[in-house]
């Protein structure tokens, strides 16, 4: 049993048109299917419990990696000219007070993308206690 996630086949960037695509690094079905793989190691009593405590960490470093790559690119598609009533729906909820309040709280700290790329830079740099 890896305690890795699956190899994912990455992204091909261009589309059959000779168009750019870029897609999210990870899916929920790739992450269910790790986790459907993982609990069976589990059951079968492959895992003891200083992996899942290794893999709980790493879990959680990617959990806030995701988060703080879907908050750029809630800035960026802003940025780029989407209306809170086209971002609403991916927020699970049709309501624009969701992305408008996430929004809000990001520009507390950063204005663009661009300074919220180089927060996560510094931050990424900092030595971790």
């Amino acid at each position: 049993m890896s305690d890795e996630m699956p190899p994912v086949d990455p992204p091909d960037p261009l589309t059959e048109a000779g168009e750019r695509h870029v897609a999210a690094p990870i899916t929920a079905a790739a992450v269910l299917a790790w986790l459907e793989e993982t609990a069976e190691a589990v059951a079968a009593g492959e895992l003891a419990a200083e992996e899942l405590i290794a893999l709980l960490g790493e879990l959680r470093q990617a959990s806030t990696a995701c988060a703080n790559a879907s908050d750029w690119t809630l800035l960026a598609a802003r940025e780029a000219g989407a209306s809170l009533r086209q971002i609403a729906p991916v927020f699970g909820k049709g309501y624009v007070r969701a992305p408008a309040a996430r929004l809000e709280k990001l520009h507390r700290e950063v204005l663009s993308a661009d300074q919220f790329l180089e927060l996560m830079r510094r931050r990424a740099s900092e030595p971790t206690v």
